[in-house]
């Protein structure tokens, strides 16, 4: 660590103003601080100084990510090997290795196209590189179908990252999520390559589906009244297809544990939006005998509100989603009603509109939208109650 350190002190002056390659600037300082903390903290007496800066933060996001990722590096080459029906004779570790192999160039072309807007960006505007994009370029790849082709990840990053962060200022300004916003552009601009069975499983050229086996997603399963498909057991470690860091709610919630430990994430966005969901589900429970309800629909009406919390990307969503700090509320009480509105409208839009069997996705979306106005109100209330209480 003392030559990296020694290399970037060293060629330092000759990436500052005047210098020959001051074009470079910004990527200099990005990777220094990236491998350092700097010295240089702000002069406001207001402020309280520790080593925690926002690049640290999203390490410990990053690191939150790391069960969901390994897990489903695993469940991308289990979902293979029971595609072609050759599980049974397949070890753990060839699994791994194959989904390893599968997910690790999606990753990779999710970070280079996006930090390398990113640098862009920064040495045009010269300042220093946003550290945001060390979460966006993780979750990216982790809520895409393994099977989406590299271009479409590539380009679905550029859009992200360019309309959806830096037109509104960078890091910090983003009104959405920024990789839900790439997950809704391939949605849209792309549903004939995004949906259907072979999207959800890592298939050779030349592989064909075993008979019998369905590469469809639960909640499109259910969507089409197969509740029955998946054991609760199987959905809650995640041996289901998905996309690819979704399907593992024990892996999600060890990395809420961290988030919630080290008070990175919001446990009031993440708690309200499992209570929204569950609310939600028991009453879809209430109406599910109605008349006039089609079998299929009854049927998804009746699934069992816990189901819905561990299907699909329901709990993903909830801990590393919705709880991003900029797109999120930022009052006290906003994120607990932001939350519960996400919880109600995912169920909402999974049950209620087949078209969308996830609803995670444009639920948080919408709710970014309308996170500024929940804020206003909350404060607007909390001024009125004020004044009532100093005019008493």
């Amino acid at each position: 660590m003392k030559f990296i350190k020694n290399f970037f002190v060293k060629t330092e002056p000759l990436v500052q103003k005047g210098a020959k390659f001051y074009w470079l600037h910004s990527v200099h300082e990005g990777f220094f601080s990236l491998f350092f903390v700097q010295k240089d903290t702000s002069k406001s007496g207001t402020h309280i100084h520790d080593f925690i800066d926002l690049k640290r933060t999203m390490g410990v996001v990053v690191l939150a990510l790391v069960p969901a990722i390994l897990f489903g590096m695993y469940n991308t080459g289990l979902q293979h090997f029971l595609a072609i029906g050759e599980a049974a004779t397949t070890g753990f570790f060839e699994m791994f290795l194959y989904g390893l192999i599968k997910v690790l160039p999606v990753i990779a072309v999710s970070y280079i196209v996006g930090l390398g807007i990113e640098f862009v960006f920064a040495q045009q505007r010269g300042h220093g590189i946003h550290e945001g994009f060390l979460v966006s370029g993780i979750l990216i790849p982790l809520v895409m179908p393994i099977e989406t082709p590299l271009w479409m990840i590539a380009v679905a990053t550029a859009f992200a990252v360019i309309l959806g962060k830096e037109v509104f200022g960078g890091t910090g300004m983003n009104i959405w999520n920024p990789a839900l916003i790439a997950r809704a552009f391939l949605f849209f601009a792309y549903p004939a390559q995004m949906s259907g069975e072979s999207v959800w499983v890592a298939l050779k050229d030349g592989d064909k589906l075993v008979d019998g086996f369905s590469g469809a997603t639960p909640m499109a399963q259910a969507a089409a009244g197969n509740i029955d498909n998946f054991s609760v057991a199987d959905a809650f470690f995640g041996f289901i297809p998905g996309s690819i860091g979704e399907t593992s709610t024990l892996a999600i919630l060890l990395g809420a544990v961290v988030l919630i430990v080290t008070g990175i994430g919001s446990w009031k966005i993440m708690v309200s939006t499992i209570a929204g969901g569950a609310v939600m589900g028991l009453i879809l429970n209430i109406f599910a005998g109605s008349a006039g309800l089609s079998p299929e629909v009854a049927t998804y009406f009746s699934l069992p509100f816990w189901q819905h919390l561990i299907l699909g990307g329901f709990m993903f969503g909830a801990i590393f989603m919705a709880t991003d700090p900029v797109s999120a509320a930022q009052t006290e009480k906003g994120k607990w009603i932001y939350g519960f509105l996400i919880g109600i409208l995912a169920i909402i839009i999974r049950v209620l509109n087949p078209a969308f069997p996830e609803g995670m996705m444009l639920a948080i979306l919408l709710m970014n939208t309308f996170a500024p106005l929940v804020d206003h109100y909350v404060v607007n209330a909390n001024i009125k109650k004020r004044l009532k209480r100093a005019s008493a």
